[in-house]
Order: C-alpha cells, then sequence, then structure tokens
C-alpha cells in the first residue's frame, strides 16, 4: 500500500511560517527590526531558481526585497506585491501574543498582512518545487513602508509595476473573502492660517482671528463631501492659538481625502489647494497633494478578476470582488497595469489589539495564488 502524499498547502505548516513572521515584530519605524524580516524572507530563497536583490533602506526606513524567478527573464510577467512593515509598535506582541482560538490565529500584522505575503512566497515555493515553470516569470516584491504611504517604495512599486502583464496584491481579503478590484484615491493636506494677534479683552478689535478662519475652512472641506459620489473630505487634526484671552494668530489642520475616480481627484485636489480665506488680513495656505491614485477597474483587471474567480470556484470556494475606501500599493499599479487585490487571508481587526485571520482561508487562499502564477499567460 503505498503511503499517502504529502498536502503541500497543509495549514498547520504554514501557519507555522507565518507565525514565525508574525513573532519577529516589524513597525515601520524599526527598520533594524524589518530588515531581520527581510533577511528571514530572503533566506527562503536560497537554492530556489531565483534571484534576490536587496533595496537598501533610506530616510529611516528598512529595506526592500526583490526576488526574480530565473524563468521568464526580461519579458513582462506576474509581479506579486506584498508589505512586511506593520503599524504596532514594538512591544505589542506581548499586549497581543500569537494564539489559537478556534479558526482564528491573532497577532500583531497577521492579518494585514504577513499572513499573505507569506502565502505568495510559499505558493512560489511549490511552483518552483513541480519541476515546471509556469509561462510567466514572476517577481515577489516585499515593502517595507506601506503603511505609511510607501514613500521610499512608490517609484520601485511603479516602475516594476510597468514592467509587469499583471499584479498581484497580498492585502488581506475583504469581508468574509472578498477580493478587492478598486480603492480609492488618497490626498493628504496641511493647512497653514496666519491670522493678527491681539488682546481678547482690552483690543479685540484690532485681531484677526486664525482659528476663526479655521473654522470657515473646515466648514468648506466639510461641504466637498459626498457619499453618493463616494467622495469623503476628513479634517482629522487641528491646532491653533496660545492662550484663551489672545486672538489666535496661527491655526492649522490636517485633512485626509478619498475619491474613487482619477477625475475626481483632479476636482477635488484643486479645490483643496485653492482655499482662500473669508477675512481680510487673514491668509490660507494649503499643500499637499494625492499621495495614492485612484484604483479604479479597468477591462485589464475584469478580465484578471474573472479568470481568478473561475481558478477559485474549481478550488471550491466563490471569489466575489468588491471597492474599498483604503489605499494600498496596488493604487499605484491599477492605473497601467492590470491588477488584482485582496488576495491575502481572510480574517479581521486589522491594526486593533484583536487582530486575526482565519485559519480555513489559508489553503483555499495559498491555492488561489498558485493557480495563478501557474495558469496566467
Amino acid at each position: 500500500m503505498s503511503a499517502a502524499v504529502p498536502n503541500p498547502f497543509d495549514s498547520r505548516t504554514m501557519l507555522d511560517g507565518i507565525r514565525r513572521w508574525v513573532e519577529l515584530e516589524t513597525p515601520t519605524e524599526a527598520p533594524e527590526q524589518v530588515n531581520r524580516l527581510v533577511a528571514m524572507a530572503a533566506d527562503g530563497y536560497r537554492g530556489l531558481p531565483a534571484t534576490i536583490e536587496r533595496v537598501p533602506g533610506r530616510d529611516g526606513r528598512g529595506d526592500h526585497l526583490i526576488a526574480r524567478s530565473a524563468w521568464g527573464a526580461g519579458a513582462p510577467g506576474i509581479l506579486v506585491l506584498s508589505h512586511l512593515d506593520t503599524v504596532h509598535p514594538l512591544g505589542f506582541i506581548e499586549r497581543l501574543p500569537f494564539r489559537i482560538e478556534g479558526d482564528s490565529a491573532f497577532g500583531p500584522g497577521i492579518y494585514d498582512m504577513k499572513g499573505g505575503a507569506y502565502l505568495a512566497y510559499h505558493a512560489f515555493r511549490q511552483v518552483c518545487a513541480d519541476g515546471a515553470p509556469p509561462s510567466l516569470g514572476i517577481t515577489q516584491l516585499y515593502v517595507s513602508d506601506e503603511e505609511i504611504g510607501s514613500p521610499t517604495s512608490r517609484a520601485l512599486i511603479e516602475s516594476e509595476g510597468r514592467k509587469a502583464k499583471y499584479v498581484l496584491v497580498t492585502e488581506p481579503a475583504r469581508d468574509g473573502g472578498k477580493i478587492v478590484t478598486g480603492r480609492k484615491g488618497v490626498g493628504r493636506f496641511e493647512v497653514f492660517i496666519k491670522g493678527v494677534p491681539s488682546h481678547a479683552g482690552t483690543r479685540p478689535g484690532d485681531g484677526r482671528s486664525a482659528i476663526r478662519e479655521l473654522g470657515n475652512v473646515i466648514q468648506t472641506l466639510e461641504a466637498m463631501n459626498d457619499l453618493a459620489r463616494g467622495i469623503t473630505v476628513n479634517v482629522g487634526v487641528v491646532r491653533g492659538g496660545t492662550r484663551p484671552n489672545v486672538i489666535a494668530e496661527e491655526a492649522y489642520a490636517e485633512v485626509d481625502l478619498r475619491v474613487p475616480t482619477i477625475s475626481d481627484s483632479d476636482e477635488l485636489t484643486t479645490k483643496i489647494l485653492n482655499l482662500k480665506s473669508r477675512t481680510e488680513g487673514v491668509t490660507v495656505k494649503v499643500i499637499g497633494e494625492l499621495n495614492r491614485p485612484p484604483y479604479e477597474k479597468s477591462n485589464a483587471g475584469a478580465a484578471l478578476y474573472e479568470h481568478a474567480r473561475t481558478i477559485a470556484a474549481e478550488i471550491g470556494f466563490d471569489l466575489v470582488d468588491t471597492a474599498t475606501g483604503g489605499g494600498s500599493d496596488g493604487n499605484f499599479t491599477a492605473p497601467h497595469t492590470a491588477t488584482l487585490d485582496g488576495l491575502g487571508v481572510d480574517g479581521k481587526g486589522a491594526h486593533t489589539h484583536y487582530e486575526q485571520m482565519y485559519i480555513s482561508s489559508i489553503e483555499p487562499r495559498a491555492r488561489l495564488l498558485y493557480r495563478l502564477y501557474q495558469t496566467l499567460r
């Protein structure tokens, strides 16, 4: 009687690997920690038909890792985007240690997105173990700063994305396993207001309140919200003044913009940057930009999703797509390359003290990545 063939996508085996990545904490602001995980991931490619490149970190951020398959070199292939940084500060592992409760495995960054990053790596290893290279080359890019907007990796992501035929992003699945085929563009702006100070009791008429003008600015910004169009403008930080008996000379605000389309981003960015003061003697200055373009569902992206949905059905699950207001590195590639996001593990609680992934999602999601590597042409 022949021995049973081991399951190359055994959930417990993959969970052990995910645990090693999770227990090595990697806040974006701790580049030495991120680099330890970069080194651990790079070691996993030793002996495989792949080349490894570490792009040195800068501006206080960790390194980026590029693993390229030995096959398919020089031709447009598959780019797999993952990030190794997390939002949780060092030591959070004590508050949220790796543990298993029923179908959930807990840990900092396990859902966003170490689970998905590990599955992409595991699926690549299995493709290599098959000994029969698929049609397209595979490039896996692990970046160190996605959680703060990818300031040191954006140019690398865009460059690699333009060379690829397809982009697969291992951000976590949404709302019960949904794939992501659209994300809003994200803009960040700072508002600086300069007024005229005076004594609030004896010479109130001499002053021009920057805080009062900030109130006008906030009302103008809030009026730009259009939920029916999917446009949100949020004034999330405000500061101003020095003392209650002084007409405020200065005020400041930080603004978040989310827009679903390129045309919306052009319209709203122009409006925000051109805010004007309503008060004589008070100036308003706005700086900022759209730091992630909208990820709109293109025809090529829709075809990629339909291909993935067919594969998922063959594996045994229904792959439903959705759009989300959160940005990812897929925003940088979707405008010019067919992109599919949300290919990571299912779970909940990203960025929280209860972050968790569902163990039952490990095998089907790993198989989906593996089959995409095999079947994309």
